[in-house]
């Protein structure tokens, strides 16, 4: 059921004429004006600087206000607003060179209990227009809603329309859409428009828009990618369309030939509505570098019990234990130990990463920890034991028994021993 016209009014959805500049019935200047507006159904929906956008909701004073979310004086940024942004602020730059900046930013710590409860919200709506729903994190995702006209009376494109104004009314945060014929051009147009954004790129332009552009803004093209590239002499995704075929091929093998279809706009991704998890992790950054022993371990324990509940939540478990360990001048060091068996325990997690961290905790400072779990599966293969490892039915029982007395009276109602001492709590 395709509106009679072309173009569309974002505010009121109104039907438009194509290069109308005002809508005729509200008199808003948000028209969408594509010729291919309403054959187009891969959308990308990116909530705009969420965890700022959820804070500003719930506290008024600071819609005006530039704001940081993010640790300590010793953290990073998570994300900022768009004031933020302007002066420079941008997310995982260090808190201290954010606020130089910045200096009049407002600082707040993540929630990210409530920034959960507010993407579930959002992730329902999203499910509300199509079952094709294919999350990439908290506040983003991509859509499929091919075949959906029928279902509600309309386009995509209105659809989607409808879609964000609802997330502005009953949610009060903004969303950025971006809708074209796959998922790579999808994603790239919801960064063109933002904040509120809306923006189409359709077939006939595919080339077009993407030739003067970085070879890093292609999907999967990181720095130490983008430095050879540009070594070899491809600056813009306008230089890969000029290359042949071949010689990416026998520059880069297999990635070569990626690179030759995203630089076209062949993307035959399909939207997968379930997306398993890879890996649970938690991390903390510490206000002071840290060299002590003790204290690394205790903060190594609080991670493993937060990594282990998240588990437990998802009803998965881990094989491999990984330690991350940042040095104070940010250099980052990971080591891994795969376990004999899945675990989903908190003190199985922890002892394995205790090893790792003994063999790394010899005096050098440090000014962030974490801890994490991969190679995930389901929680029903995890902690068997076997004539070897004996006290795996006993720790299950343990835990469980844990868990359900933090449940019934909260989380401080069993503590252990080694969680006693000055670390601050992990986010």
């Amino acid at each position: 059921m395709t509106p009679a016209l072309p173009a569309l009014c974002r505010d009121c959805l109104a039907p438009a004429a194509s290069g109308q500049r005002r809508c005729k019935a509200c008199g808003s200047p948000r028209i969408l004006d594509h010729g291919e507006l309403h054959s187009l159904h891969l959308a990308h929906i990116d909530c705009d600087a969420f965890y700022a956008a959820v804070e500003k909701r719930d506290d008024p004073s600071l819609r005006d206000k530039p704001v940081i979310i993010g640790g300590g004086r010793r953290g990073v940024v998570s994300t900022c607003c768009y004031i933020a942004r302007i002066n420079g602020v941008r997310s995982a730059m260090p808190m201290f060179k954010a606020l130089s900046l910045c200096p009049d930013a407002v600082i707040i710590r993540p929630n990210m209990t409530k920034y959960g409860d507010v993407g579930r919200q959002v992730r329902a709506m999203m499910h509300d227009l199509t079952p094709l729903v294919e999350p990439l994190s908290i506040d983003e995702a991509f859509l499929d809603l091919s075949g959906t006209d029928r279902l509600h009376g309309a386009s995509p494109a209105v659809t989607l329309a409808r879609f964000a104004r609802r997330i502005e009314t009953e949610v009060g945060i903004s969303v950025s859409v971006g809708l074209s014929h796959c998922k790579f051009l999808a994603k790239m147009a919801s960064d063109l428009d933002k904040p509120r954004g809306f923006a189409v790129i359709g077939r006939a332009q595919t080339m077009e828009i993407l030739e003067p552009k970085s070879v890093g803004a292609i999907w999967g093209v990181g720095k130490v990618a983008e430095e050879r590239l540009r070594q070899d002499g491809f600056h813009t995704i306008g230089d890969l369309q000029r290359a042949e075929q071949t010689d990416l091929f026998r520059r880069y093998g297999a990635e070569g030939g990626r690179l030759w279809r995203l630089a076209r706009g062949l993307d035959d991704r399909v939207v997968e509505p379930e997306r398993e998890a890879k890996s649970a992790s938690a991390e903390t950054t510490f206000d002071d570098d840290v060299s002590d022993p003790e204290i690394l371990a205790r903060t190594l324990f609080l991670l493993a019990e937060k990594v282990s509940a998240r588990l437990k939540k998802g009803e998965i478990a881990g094989s491999t234990v990984t330690l991350k360990l940042k040095t104070p001048d940010f250099r980052l060091r990971t080591r891994a130990r795969a376990l004999p068996q899945p675990t989903q325990l908190a003190g199985r997690i922890f002892e394995a990463a205790r090893e790792l961290l003994n063999k790394e905790a010899k005096g050098e400072r440090f000014r962030l920890i974490g801890v994490g779990m991969s190679d995930l599966c389901e929680a029903a293969d995890a902690d068997h034991g076997d004539l070897v490892d004996t006290r795996a039915a006993r720790d299950k029982a343990t835990e469980a028994a844990v868990d359900a007395l933090r449940a019934k009276f909260g989380g401080a109602a069993v503590v252990k021993g080694i969680a006693f001492g000055p670390p601050r709590k992990p986010r």
